[in-house]
């Protein structure tokens, strides 16, 4: 993921969204929570970007994923997992 395309989930800050996390196979996924977005950083070492959805609470994506994007939908897809996250804006 490029610097400049994790910095596009800005605009999600404040925003009401859908995430979900699963295999390639879509076999195994967490159930989809609903979330506001409460701020989106790297995390210290610059590997990955921090999902905030409070002081506390976040999920982190590798920066190394593949990342698509379309009007209401980011996707990232961690190869070496297999591993998407799926973030669709409400």
């Amino acid at each position: 993921m490029q610097d400049i395309e994790w910095k596009e989930l800005q605009i999600l800050v404040s925003s009401r969204v859908e995430i979900s996390i699963h295999d390639a196979q879509n076999e195994d996924q967490a159930p989809i929570i609903t979330k506001i977005i409460y701020k989106v950083e790297l995390c210290p070492d610059g590997t990955h970007v921090r999902i905030h959805f409070d002081k506390k609470n976040f999920f982190a994506v590798p920066l190394t994923s593949n990342f698509t994007q379309t009007d209401r939908e980011w996707r990232a897809t961690d190869t070496q997992s297999g591993l998407s996250y799926v973030i669709r804006e409400i």
